[in-house]
């Protein structure tokens, strides 16, 4: 195996791994940080908590902390999309050179 794939597979392997720790990072945004907001939210409009504070609290999580948390959560999911989209070119790119490479091997073969 030539050194330039040795470092191409770690590379491969290293991106993956951030890819896998994006969507880690998703999961604990939707589970940790999302779910509970909403959660509460949802029981101060059953009626847990009533009056002036609880109105504001809902109005808080419902106006300001949920759309925040979708907006993190639509960053990192964009940028799983775009790390994913820079591997396929990466990829495409390696394809085209390693054909180019060997078309040029193949054809100086038969020269001499």
């Amino acid at each position: 195996m030539s050194l330039m794939s040795t470092l191409l597979r770690f590379a491969r392997q290293t991106v993956q791994s951030v890819m896998s720790q994006l969507m880690q990072q998703l999961n604990v945004v939707q589970e940790q940080a999302y779910s509970p907001m909403q959660a509460m939210a949802q029981e101060v409009m059953g009626g847990i908590w009533t009056g002036k504070g609880a109105d504001a609290f809902v109005e808080e999580v419902t106006g300001l902390m949920l759309p925040s948390t979708n907006r993190i959560s639509d960053h990192i999911s964009q940028m799983h999309k775009d790390i994913a989209t820079a591997v396929d070119i990466i990829d495409r790119a390696d394809e085209q050179v390693t054909t180019a490479v060997n078309g040029l091997g193949d054809l100086f073969g038969s020269i001499f």
